[in-house]
């Protein structure tokens, strides 16, 4: 089959190897435009479009999927199957209509649950001890389409949201290309979605990784790894912002809520219902450093988390 891949960051690599990999054609790869990234902000092409150029494959970045020169475009490419991971905006429905067998999404969710762009996110702020990946046909809705194949992981206690999305990256692409080959064979069959138990995985922006200290302990630690590695959980300290790794609830209640104070192998923080304390942090304009170090260099005896 003739097929072209949609997809953005470097969690869809996978499958774009796997699909590379398989007796298919990948005859063009759609990406988002360049962007700003890095502390100087330079325009930089996505991981997707860098990846596709050392296969040699053709590039599409088209600011808009509305702009009927880019709809046109794909239609040339005479494909038989899409496949979208992570491509970052919605595919309207002249293009969902282009493929001779649609498209198919890889979504890092147990459907219907946490549809939406930030699915393992979600999952961990919520406390959820599993997730999983879907393969589903892509439709108008928001992530409403009915699933081919489905797998199921479970969530680690101290797993950030970067370190699921990787391992339900590599697992989903495997999943993807059975799809694909069952498609090509005529015997995969794609089934609805249940009717309740949906539920919204918005992304998440960066005001509301900043941390409130005044909620527990236990809701903190899984608000920064949802928030680890993007957007980066936060808070503020003497005015500066200061990016927070995963912290660790430990036992002991003397800290009020934002109050830190250097234990003897530990910086801790006051939290609603105790403390938590500290792994790796980086400071506005820094490099990422040890709690240790942050606090030495703060040079101070006490300090207050805002």
């Amino acid at each position: 089959m003739r097929i072209v891949f949609a997809g953005t960051p470097d969690v869809a690599l996978p499958t774009l190897d796997a699909l590379l990999a398989s007796g298919h054609e990948v005859v063009a790869v759609l990406t988002r435009p360049d962007a700003p990234a890095g502390r100087g902000r330079r325009m930089t092409p996505s991981a997707v479009a860098e990846h596709a150029r050392t296969h040699a494959l053709p590039v599409l970045s088209p600011a808009s999927l509305a702009d009927p020169a880019a709809q046109t475009e794909l239609a040339e490419l005479q494909v038989d199957l899409g496949v979208v991971v992570a491509y970052g905006a919605l595919i309207p429905p002249p293009i969902l209509a282009i493929p001779v067998h649609g498209w198919l999404n890889l979504h890092f969710s147990l459907l219907p649950a946490w549809r939406g762009a930030a699915p393992v996110q979600h999952a961990i702020w919520n406390g959820d001890s599993q997730t999983g990946v879907c393969v589903f046909h892509l439709d108008e809705g928001m992530d409403t389409g009915p699933v081919y194949a489905r797998r199921t992981v479970a969530i680690a206690p101290t797993q950030t949201a970067g370190d699921v999305l990787t391992e339900l990256a590599d697992l989903g692409a495997g999943v993807v290309r059975e799809v694909v080959e069952g498609i090509a064979a005529g015997t995969a069959h794609a089934i609805p979605q249940a009717p309740d138990g949906a539920s919204r995985a918005p992304r998440i922006t960066v005001e509301q990784a900043r941390i409130a200290w005044t909620d527990t302990s236990t809701a903190i630690d899984r608000q920064v790894r949802a928030c680890t590695a993007q957007p980066g959980a936060w808070t503020a300290v003497d005015g500066v912002r200061v990016r927070i790794g995963p912290v660790h609830p430990e036992p002991g209640t003397g800290l009020a809520p934002g109050h830190v104070c250097a234990f003897d192998d530990a910086i801790c923080i006051g939290t609603g219902d105790g403390q938590v304390a500290l792994g790796w942090v980086q400071p506005a304009g820094k490099a990422r450093m040890s709690a240790t170090e942050w606090w030495r260099g703060l040079r101070v005896s006490e300090a207050l988390c805002e």
